[in-house]
């Protein structure tokens, strides 16, 4: 059992409104966080990525490494409804999900993954190379190799299960593989059906400073110029894309979007470009405004030979626009046009009329002039909005909340946050509400209960009962932190949720197993009766409805028994415990390196992994994978398998030397074991000041 508790929703009905004509949202006092109570639903995500809320309050939510889960509010359950089969090289893997705006007749979810394919990965036996990293430098016959796509694609649900075999592709999104970064990923729609997408500049960002990422040299690897993507008007990477989706599964192209579509050297599906990593965004439901969030360079300061320092950014998105990466932060802030073969610097890009010169553009030359975000804001403290306060550099666009006065839900929020789009960001650990004019403007930012956690919120949309639900990632880097979970924030009218605790003794073994299960530490915080329902498979079926039970596990499996507490009120709450029966999970442990060794940037680091298990260890099983680690977050970088290897890290300009620059090794070993078991281990190094 982790630090926090496990539970489930409250019980709440929801009445739908019809929908309301947009308009200016005054400043006005939100309520304290004394009001609500954040109600964790699961406490074991995996490393979470993306959440849609079902019409029934089921929550849908996704793991980078393939899997989608449901939770169930009725009993707690946290159910696999599907592992999807994905490429996990640097940041690819699973990354959007949404429902269909008809999803209650049609049943389709949306995703948004980077399939296998037959990208090259790397061969344990031969530990000094890594055939899974492209190269930085060759020929287009070298970096063909590792061409791949994102798929966005739709699958039907059946009851808990998301049928993989009923797939619909509907878009593919090149990208370059076996090289990290931005991949974007958010999906929604807005109120004429139309579905946005966010992508990615899919960039190396490590070799340009900090600054604008423009790397034209012949021999080197298109992946560091994000010309070729995020400025380029026949690429759909670095972009907001909006289509229609047919009943086929095949797209349309809506009226109104940036290009016109037969316009030669552009792609229609455009809507927003000049976009870094737009990782997330939500669509206003009363006016379709887009607010999106746009992630921000490194440099942690100006260069006039260079450009301005790293910028996160804001905008509301209601009409077609270039937001000008990577040739300009806004208007009046130009990055420098930079010459990475001779290392000279020329004259500041003309942001009212960019011009794509770069060799591996295959758009326009003449772009449309850059629009300005409402929100821009750097490391340290904002001059405009110092209440955004100092920091890491994660913008997250949130939603904006719309009250329905008819609704009888228990838990839904109250009219003072009508209209307010949230702000999450994902360094700084905080939600904010933004308040704006008619035009869209921001007024005045306040803080979103600041009494209660938000570790690195991931993904945040209100359901269809009015509360606000919560991914979030917790601190660490590409795994299960002890901190992930789903949760859903609760205004509280009166009575609040029982808050159930679980343990179970032993907590393994194998079958037949005999377990005693205890709810010792639960409580209600209006003291009201409580009554419990244990389901000890985890299959819908309420199994003992005693305070403490025992069970006996006759078959090995990866188990997750469920504790259901309900109140008086009849607000419910659930717990659940992670219970491995079979074979034991491996102990990984790193030889080398270790935490505190002598470590500068730019060396090669030889690894060790040792595996301790119930059953053979195979090396081949084993990966390794090397994260920069900048801030509270990281970019995955490479790869390697086998039990003993090297990689190599490097030097950039923009990172080298900063304090809050880190060299993070994972390692993680999956037996063969009936059930199968994971173990994995990290160190972290730290260069040398």
């Amino acid at each position: 059992m982790r630090k926090r508790l496990a539970l489930v929703s409250a019980v709440g009905v929801a009445v739908l409104a019809a929908p309301a004509v947009a308009v200016a949202h005054p400043d006005h006092e939100l309520p304290p966080s004394s009001d609500f109570q954040k109600v964790t639903l699961d406490d074991f995500p995996g490393e979470p990525i993306a959440l849609a809320v079902l019409p029934d309050r089921r929550v849908l939510h996704t793991a980078r490494s393939g899997e989608v889960r449901i939770h169930e509010p009725a009993t707690g359950r946290n159910v696999l409804a599907a592992k999807i089969p994905v490429y996990l090289h640097d940041e690819e893997g699973v990354q959007g999900v949404a429902i269909d705006p008809d999803f209650s007749r049609n049943k389709w979810v949306y995703v948004y993954y980077s399939p296998v394919l037959n990208t090259p990965v790397d061969d344990p036996s031969t530990p000094t190379v890594n055939e899974g990293d492209a190269p930085s430098e060759g020929t287009a016959a070298d970096f063909a190799r590792f061409q791949g796509h994102m798929q966005l694609s739709r699958f039907k649900l059946a009851g808990n299960t998301l049928r993989l075999d009923t797939e619909q592709k509907i878009l593919q999104v090149a990208t370059d593989r076996g090289m990290c970064c931005h991949v974007g990923g958010k999906i929604d729609f807005d109120r004429h059906g139309n579905l946005y997408l966010s992508t990615g500049d899919d960039t190396n960002p490590f070799f340009s400073s900090g600054f604008a990422p423009l790397d034209e040299r012949a021999n080197r690897n298109p992946a560091f110029d994000a010309q070729r993507t995020a400025a380029n008007t026949n690429d759909l990477r670095g972009k907001l894309l909006r289509i229609k989706v047919g009943p086929g599964g095949g797209y349309t192209i809506p009226r109104g979007n940036l290009f016109r579509p037969g316009t030669p050297k552009t792609r229609p599906e455009i809507y927003a470009m000049g976009l870094r990593n737009p990782f997330r965004f939500t669509l206003d439901p009363e006016s379709d405004t887009v607010f999106l969030a746009d992630y921000s360079p490194d440099a942690q300061a100006a260069d006039p030979a260079r450009g301005p320092a790293g910028q996160g950014r804001w905008m509301a998105i209601d009409k077609p626009a270039n937001y000008g990466w990577p040739y300009c932060v806004a208007p009046d802030l130009p990055y420098v046009d930079y010459d990475f073969a001779t290392g000279v610097s020329g004259a500041p890009f003309d942001c009212a009329a960019p011009v794509n010169e770069s060799p591996h553009n295959t758009g326009l030359r003449k772009l449309p002039p850059v629009e300005k975000a409402e929100i821009i804001y750097s490391y340290g403290a904002s001059a405009a909005w110092p209440e955004l306060g100092t920091g890491g550099i994660g913008p997250m666009g949130g939603p904006a909340y719309s009250f329905d006065g008819r609704s009888r839900s228990q838990v839904k929020w109250p009219r003072e946050f009508d209209g307010l789009p949230l702000f999450a960001e994902w360094t700084r650990d905080y939600v904010k509400a933004f308040h704006l004019d008619r035009r869209h403007q921001v007024t005045r930012i306040d803080p979103v209960l600041p009494e209660i956690v938000f570790d690195n919120p991931m993904d945040l949309e209100f359901g269809p009962d009015g509360a606000l639900y919560v991914l979030e990632y917790g601190d660490g880097y590409f795994s299960e932190n002890p901190e992930a979970q789903l949760a859903r924030i609760d205004y509280v009218r009166g009575n609040r949720t029982p808050i159930p605790r679980v343990s179970a003794n032993p907590g393994n073994g194998q079958a037949p197993l005999t377990v005693s299960f205890s709810s010792a530490g639960t409580a209600d915080p209006d003291g009201d009766a409580l009554t419990y329902a244990w389901d000890f498979d985890a299959d819908g079926t309420v199994d003992s409805t005693a305070a403490n039970a025992t069970h006996t596990y006759t078959a090995n499996g990866n188990y997750r028994p469920v504790l259901k507490v309900t109140d008086s009120t009849g607000r419910s709450a659930s717990a659940e415990v992670i219970l491995p029966v079979g074979t034991l999970a491996p102990q990984v442990t790193f030889v080398a390196p270790v935490t505190g060794q002598p470590f500068e940037f730019g060396q090669t680091v030889t690894y060790q992994v040792t595996v301790t298990d119930d059953a053979p260890v195979d090396c081949a099983r084993v990966t390794v994978t090397y994260i920069l680690g900048h801030d509270q977050h990281g970019h995955p970088l490479s790869t390697s398998s086998g039990c003993t290897g090297s990689i190599t890290t490097f030097v950039d300009a923009g990172h080298a030397g900063a304090d809050n620059l880190t060299a993070v090794f994972v390692a993680s070993y999956t037996d063969t074991g009936t059930p199968p078991q994971t173990g994995t281990a990290t160190v972290v190094l730290t260069p040398a000041t």
